[in-house]
Protein backbone atom coordinates (compact mmCIF):
# COMPACT_ATOMS: atom_id res chain seq x y z
CA UNK A 1 0.00 0.00 0.00
CA UNK A 2 1.35 3.09 -0.96
CA UNK A 3 1.77 5.67 1.78
CA UNK A 4 3.07 9.23 2.00
CA UNK A 5 3.76 11.09 5.08
CA UNK A 6 4.10 14.90 5.79
CA UNK A 7 6.29 16.52 8.28
CA UNK A 8 7.44 19.58 9.21
CA UNK A 9 4.28 21.44 10.34
CA UNK A 10 4.01 23.96 12.95
CA UNK A 11 3.25 27.11 14.31
CA UNK A 12 5.20 30.52 13.29
CA UNK A 13 4.96 34.20 13.10
CA UNK A 14 3.69 35.69 10.27
CA UNK A 15 7.06 36.47 8.29
CA UNK A 16 8.74 33.36 9.35
CA UNK A 17 9.33 29.97 7.29
CA UNK A 18 8.65 26.40 7.78
CA UNK A 19 9.88 23.36 5.39
CA UNK A 20 7.22 20.62 5.01
CA UNK A 21 8.70 17.35 4.24
CA UNK A 22 6.94 14.08 2.46
CA UNK A 23 7.90 10.59 2.82
CA UNK A 24 6.76 8.09 -0.21
CA UNK A 25 6.78 4.62 0.43
CA UNK A 26 7.30 3.86 -2.90
CA UNK A 27 9.93 5.53 -5.93
CA UNK A 28 8.45 8.67 -6.88
CA UNK A 29 8.48 8.08 -10.10
CA UNK A 30 5.68 5.60 -10.04
CA UNK A 31 3.82 9.22 -10.59
CA UNK A 32 3.60 12.00 -13.07
CA UNK A 33 3.84 14.30 -10.80
CA UNK A 34 3.63 14.82 -6.57
CA UNK A 35 1.87 17.99 -4.90
CA UNK A 36 1.04 19.87 -2.17
CA UNK A 37 -2.38 21.04 -1.13
CA UNK A 38 -3.81 22.99 1.06
CA UNK A 39 -7.35 23.08 3.10
CA UNK A 40 -8.92 25.77 5.59
CA UNK A 41 -12.18 23.81 7.27
CA UNK A 42 -15.26 24.24 5.02
CA UNK A 43 -13.37 24.85 2.32
CA UNK A 44 -12.19 23.39 -0.68
CA UNK A 45 -8.36 21.54 -0.85
CA UNK A 46 -6.29 23.64 -3.10
CA UNK A 47 -3.21 23.09 -5.18
CA UNK A 48 -0.44 24.82 -3.62
CA UNK A 49 2.31 23.90 -5.70
CA UNK A 50 3.18 21.17 -7.85
CA UNK A 51 6.47 19.29 -9.50
CA UNK A 52 6.50 16.64 -12.30
CA UNK A 53 8.75 13.48 -12.26
CA UNK A 54 11.02 15.53 -15.18
CA UNK A 55 11.37 18.52 -12.52
CA UNK A 56 8.94 21.61 -14.06
CA UNK A 57 7.33 23.28 -10.92
CA UNK A 58 3.74 24.78 -10.88
CA UNK A 59 2.50 27.15 -8.48
CA UNK A 60 -0.54 28.71 -6.93
CA UNK A 61 -0.81 32.58 -7.21
CA UNK A 62 -0.95 33.15 -3.50
CA UNK A 63 2.43 31.24 -3.01
CA UNK A 64 4.47 32.35 -5.97
CA UNK A 65 7.79 33.54 -4.84
CA UNK A 66 7.49 32.81 -1.29
CA UNK A 67 6.74 29.01 -1.51
CA UNK A 68 9.62 26.46 -3.63
CA UNK A 69 8.99 22.66 -4.08
CA UNK A 70 11.48 20.08 -4.83
CA UNK A 71 11.74 17.00 -4.67
CA UNK A 72 14.53 13.94 -3.94
CA UNK A 73 14.34 10.80 -6.26
CA UNK A 74 16.85 8.90 -4.49
CA UNK A 75 15.52 9.59 -1.28
CA UNK A 76 11.53 9.37 -2.42
CA UNK A 77 11.07 12.45 -0.75
CA UNK A 78 9.08 16.03 -1.91
CA UNK A 79 9.62 19.14 0.19
CA UNK A 80 7.57 22.23 0.59
CA UNK A 81 9.97 25.96 1.08
CA UNK A 82 7.80 28.10 2.77
CA UNK A 83 8.96 31.52 2.86
CA UNK A 84 7.63 35.13 4.06
CA UNK A 85 5.00 32.95 5.48
CA UNK A 86 1.18 34.93 5.99
CA UNK A 87 -1.81 34.33 8.70
CA UNK A 88 -3.86 33.35 5.21
CA UNK A 89 -1.32 30.53 5.00
CA UNK A 90 -2.89 28.99 7.95
CA UNK A 91 -3.98 25.18 7.07
CA UNK A 92 -3.92 21.74 6.75
CA UNK A 93 -1.26 21.12 3.97
CA UNK A 94 -1.83 17.69 1.77
CA UNK A 95 1.32 15.57 0.19
CA UNK A 96 0.00 14.34 -2.87
CA UNK A 97 0.74 12.14 -5.63
CA UNK A 98 -0.65 11.70 -8.96
CA UNK A 99 -1.05 9.53 -12.61
CA UNK A 100 -2.70 12.52 -13.97
CA UNK A 101 -1.48 15.94 -13.20
CA UNK A 102 -3.68 17.65 -11.96
CA UNK A 103 -7.00 16.56 -12.07
CA UNK A 104 -7.12 14.12 -9.84
CA UNK A 105 -5.01 12.66 -7.31
CA UNK A 106 -4.06 9.03 -6.43
CA UNK A 107 -2.39 9.12 -3.03
CA UNK A 108 -2.96 11.93 -0.29
CA UNK A 109 -0.85 12.20 2.70
CA UNK A 110 -2.74 12.72 6.40
CA UNK A 111 -1.88 15.75 6.51
CA UNK A 112 0.08 17.95 8.87
CA UNK A 113 -1.18 21.53 9.99
CA UNK A 114 0.76 24.83 9.51
CA UNK A 115 -0.53 27.85 11.67
CA UNK A 116 0.76 31.39 11.08
CA UNK A 117 0.18 34.43 13.57
CA UNK A 118 -0.13 37.93 13.09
Amino acid sequence: QVQLMESGGGSVQAGGSLRLSCAVSISIFSFKAMGWYRQDPGKPRDLVAGITSIGDTTYADFVKGRFTISRDNAKNMVYLQMNSLKPEDTAVYYCAATTMPWRTVDYWGQGTQVTVSS
